[in-house]
C-alpha cells in the first residue's frame, strides 16, 4: 500500500488539475458568451443592412416609374403619329427609345420585387384558375413581341391539368420571365410551355416547363443560373441588356408558392426551364409569407 504522503501529494495533484480544467472551462464559456454576443452583433448589423438595402431598391423603383412611364407614353405617342408623320429614320429612332425604356422598366419591376420580397412584403393569394385561362393571357401577352418569324411560340394543350388552386398571378410571373428569357435566347425555332400533374411522395404537383431550341447553357453554369445577376456568358448574351434578377426572382416567387425551380440544358441544343407548385395550395389563411 502506498503511504499517506503519497497518497495526500496524489490527491492535492489532482485537485490542482481539476482547478486548472476549470478555470480552463470558465475561460472557455466566457469566450463562448463573448463569440455568441458578437455574432448577435453582426447579424442585426446585417439585418439592418439588408432592411436598408430593401428600402432603397424599393424607393429609387418607385421614384424610376414615373419618368419612365413618360417616355414610354410619349414615345407611343409619335409612333401612333398622333402629333404628325414620322421619317423612317425618326421612327427607328423613336423605336429604339421605347424599347429601351421598355426594357429599362421591367428591370426596375424585377428590383421592386426582389425588394419587396426581401423585405416580407409579398403576400400570396390563392384562387382557382384553369390553365386554359393562364396560357391564353401568357399568349396574347407575348404576341406583339413575336417579331422574329424564325421563332414559334407554342403552348400545348394542357388537357389532363384540372383547376389549380394556387396564386396565378406569381405563377404567370414567372413563366413570363422564363419565357421571355428563352424568345432572347432562341434565334431560330420553337418556345414551348406545357404544363403536366405528377404525384411525389403522395401529394399532387403541377409542372410548368418552358422548352426552348435556343444556344443553350453550359453545365458548368447551371449552378449558377437561379443566383441572383447570374447571366449567361455568351455573344448573344453581351449582345442583350438585363440584370439577371430575373431566374433568382422566379426561385423565390416559387418558394412562395410552397414550389421549386429546376432547368436543364445543353449548349446549342436548347433548354428546360420548370417550376412545380402544389396542384392545391394551403388556404389563404395558412399560406406562407416571406
Amino acid at each position: 500500500m502506498a503511504d499517506e504522503p503519497d497518497l495526500a501529494a496524489q490527491l492535492a495533484a489532482a485537485q490542482e488539475q481539476v482547478a486548472q480544467l476549470s478555470e480552463e472551462l470558465e475561460e472557455t464559456n466566457r469566450g463562448v458568451l463573448a463569440l455568441y454576443a458578437e455574432l448577435d452583433t453582426q447579424a442585426d448589423e446585417l439585418r439592418h443592412a439588408n432592411e436598408l438595402k430593401s428600402r432603397f431598391l424599393a424607393y429609387m423603383s418607385h421614384e424610376f416609374r414615373t419618368p419612365l412611364g413618360a417616355i414610354q407614353s410619349m414615345t407611343r405617342l409619335l409612333l401612333d403619329r398622333m402629333d404628325g408623320p414620322l421619317t423612317g429614320e425618326q421612327e427607328r429612332q423613336v423605336q429604339f427609345i421605347h424599347q429601351n425604356a421598355q426594357e429599362f422598366t421591367e428591370i426596375v419591376n424585377d428590383l421592386l420585387d426582389l425588394a419587396k420580397v426581401e423585405a416580407g412584403r409579398i403576400d400570396v393569394s390563392p384562387g382557382w384558375f384553369d390553365m386554359v385561362d393562364l396560357f391564353a393571357a401568357l399568349r396574347g401577352m407575348f404576341k406583339p413581341v413575336l417579331t422574329n418569324p424564325e421563332v414559334s411560340l407554342i403552348f400545348e394543350e394542357a388537357t389532363d391539368v384540372p383547376q389549380v388552386f394556387s396564386d396565378d398571378r406569381k405563377l404567370a410571373q414567372i413563366l413570363r420571365n422564363y419565357i421571355s428569357n428563352a424568345l432572347k435566347f432562341t434565334p431560330r425555332g420553337e418556345v414551348r410551355v406545357s404544363a403536366r400533374c405528377m404525384a411525389v411522395d403522395g401529394q399532387d404537383w403541377v409542372q410548368f416547363a418552358v422548352t426552348d431550341t435556343g444556344i443553350g447553357i453550359a453545365k458548368e453554369s447551371h449552378g449558377a443560373i437561379f443566383r441572383d445577376f447570374s447571366q449567361i456568358d455568351s455573344p448573344l448574351q453581351r449582345s442583350l441588356r438585363g440584370t439577371g434578377l430575373g431566374l433568382s426572382l422566379s426561385k423565390r416567387l416559387a418558394e412562395l408558392l410552397g414550389g421549386s425551380v429546376g432547368m436543364d440544358s445543353e449548349v446549342d441544343k436548347g433548354s428546360t426551364f420548370f417550376v412545380r407548385i402544389p396542384l392545391r395550395a394551403a388556404p389563404s389563411g395558412d399560406s406562407t409569407t416571406a
